[in-house]
């Protein structure tokens, strides 16, 4: 039997055509690419997330000398956030690159990570990715991975 997946999403063409809350979250996620540790791949990535307090948290990328070990900045985020803030639903989760010829979207070992967080916080979180300045959103992160690993 065949089966179709429709995955419905958000596209803005600039960061003006944003809401307002979003556009800020994009500014973070910006602001972090500044502070990624890219020496090898010279792909410096940064993630903000808004918790439901309203309280925004962000992380950057950090590579190795034993490249490509490393760590990319949703999961800096996102294990940084478990540690600290878990009672804290993140309500969106933006994603940004520097250099950004296109949109920033997350690798598989993220995507399986961000729906692992909006599992554990039942809750769906918006993800933007936003890069080359454009933006795509969805509103949970079960779109990334619609077959998603369950234990």
């Amino acid at each position: 039997m065949k089966k179709e997946l429709n995955i419905c999403y958000e596209h803005y063409e600039s960061k003006e055509a944003m809401p307002e809350a979003d556009r800020t979250l994009v500014e973070e996620a910006i602001k972090a690419t500044e502070r990624a540790y890219a020496q090898y791949s010279k792909f410096n990535v940064g993630a903000a997330a808004r918790l439901r307090s309203g309280r925004i948290i962000s992380a950057a990328n950090s590579e190795s000398e034993v490249f490509p070990s490393g760590l990319c900045a949703e999961r800096s985020l996102l294990y940084y956030y478990q540690t600290n803030f878990a009672d804290d639903p993140i309500e969106a989760l933006a994603i940004a690159s520097n250099p950004s010829e296109r949109e920033c979207y997350p690798c598989g070992n993220c995507r399986q990570t961000i729906v692992d967080v909006e599992h554990r916080q039942g809750v769906p979180m918006r993800i933007i990715m936003w890069g080359n300045g454009t933006a795509s959103v969805i509103d949970s992160a079960e779109k990334l991975l619609p077959f998603t690993f369950k234990l």
